[in-house]
């Protein structure tokens, strides 16, 4: 969710120009990356409490530590609010949760290697500040209103907006963690192709990363709470996308889409100005309220593709949105499964076979039950699990065949691992954070920024 504003670029005079924008995603195999990006909970080793942005022990000072690690600062006005190294960036969700976003990479091998280093340069200035992080998918102790906010102008906006659209908004800008990839696609027949794998199967990665059991110290009667709280936080632009489905999907049909969410703000001299509610297909008639007689820039256009929070999102290429933030291992697993599902025909037809029949209702069915019972949701006269185990056997033959090997002479497919000891235990990081609450921890959550901080 987190970002900086685009450059303004070209007037937009026609709709076809944001069709043209997407289509300029277009890219040959060879030209295919792999974008990983992941949020952690950033908190204070004293008394685990969310870091506030000012202050010696700070989102600030963590921030400007990392400067010496030749990361750029991004400042809005004064405040440094994100930072960039080459093509990589660092941002700062709503309640301060840390977020990497990688470079586009040629193979898993090197993700893993970003995040291990990026993972390094955040606990030595960590350690210094007396901070920790913990990757999960909700924060597991604290109250919304325990939970200092960013100085980010689009966050106000937002924050203001959300209760308007939904009763959970608030709690996801500021009390979820996620981990996703950005993967590219070919042509218009390959975005349509895989978006509709991609989001038929998110119910899938959202039960194997499932790592969100607890609210505010207790278990609240989920696997991925996370995943739940999307389904109450705005109509308008989160959700399954029945129409991806449906004959007549292209990047025609989702410009349309767009143009019919309700707009956050527009960004024009260094400010976020409130457009909150109003319409983009106005912005294109030099009609919107807040920018009378103006027309948009392409900039905007971008701007307003970051504010929708589908499961799978397009921009000028696809984000996988289904999975709970979690510690290391589970952060290279999650490209590795899309990677190898989408990458390679062969998974990728096998993947859209398994799909392509089933019904809006069965999609609706999995994004409203898999929150709450996970792997062990009944689908199809099977459990989950056994589709996730034919799923992740797809993706891990895609891997072997792109064969792009690391240093150990090893494949991708080794990344896979940890997901497969998941599906064939039928045990999440949740179903293991909650025997530990209950067993270990005797029912105090405060271990498990103890033992499960990276």
């Amino acid at each position: 969710m987190a970002g900086t504003p685009s450059a303004r670029g070209a007037p937009i005079t026609d709709k076809r120009q944001l069709v043209e924008w997407f289509e300029a995603g277009n890219k040959p195999p060879a030209q295919w990356r792999i974008g990983t990006e992941h949020e952690k909970f950033a908190f204070a080793l004293e008394d685990f409490r969310r870091l506030p942005y000012d202050g010696p022990r700070g989102i600030r000072a963590l921030l400007e530590g990392l400067t010496r690690f030749g990361w750029e600062p991004v400042v809005e006005h004064g405040n440094p609010i994100a930072l960039t190294k080459g093509e990589c960036n660092i941002s700062l969700e709503p309640g301060g949760q840390f977020e990497l976003s990688g470079a586009p990479l040629e193979s898993i091998h090197q993700t893993c290697d970003e995040l291990n280093s990026h993972l390094a340069e955040v606990k030595t200035v960590c350690a210094e500040l007396g901070a920790g992080m913990i990757g999960v998918g909700f924060d597991p102790k604290w109250r919304r209103a325990d939970i200092p906010w960013m100085p980010k102008g689009r966050y106000k906006i937002m924050r203001d907006y959300m209760p308007k659209r939904g009763t959970l908004g608030l709690d996801m800008m500021t009390r979820t963690c996620t981990v996703q990839v950005n993967l590219d696609y070919g042509s218009e027949a390959d975005m349509v192709k895989k978006f509709r794998v991609s989001l038929a199967l998110q119910p899938i990665a959202t039960a194997l990363f499932a790592a969100s059991p607890f609210t505010e110290g207790k278990p609240n009667g989920f696997k991925s709470y996370r995943s739940w709280i999307w389904t109450d936080t705005d109509p308008d632009r989160c959700g399954i996308l029945p129409f991806v489905f449906e004959p007549g999907m292209g990047f025609e049909r989702y410009v349309d889409y767009l143009l019919d969410v309700p707009m956050y703000f527009v960004f024009r001299d260094g400010d976020y100005i409130d457009a909150s509610g109003q319409s983009f297909r106005d912005f294109l008639e030099g009609k919107l309220p807040a920018l009378p007689g103006e027309l948009p820039a392409l900039g905007d256009f971008s701007d307003h593709v970051s504010t929708v929070f589908p499961e799978v999102r397009l921009k000028r290429y696809l984000e996988m949105r289904g999975a709970d933030g979690g510690p290391w291992r589970r952060l290279c697993a999650l490209p590795a499964l899309w990677v190898g599902l989408l990458y390679d025909e062969l998974p990728l037809d096998a993947a859209y076979d398994l799909v392509k029949d089933w019904t809006l209702a069965e999609h609706d069915y999995l994004r409203r039950e898999v929150p709450r019972r996970g792997l062990d949701l009944p689908f199809r006269a099977r459990s989950l699990r056994d589709v996730a185990l034919d799923v992740l056997a797809m993706a891990r033959e895609g891997l072997r065949r792109r064969a792009r090997m690391g240093g150990m002479a090893e494949d991708e497919s080794h990344f896979l691992d940890t997901l497969f000891g998941i599906a064939g235990s039928g045990r999440t990081l949740a179903d293991e954070l909650l025997e530990q609450y209950t067993d270990r921890w005797a029912g105090d959550i405060d271990p498990i920024y103890r033992e499960h901080a990276y």
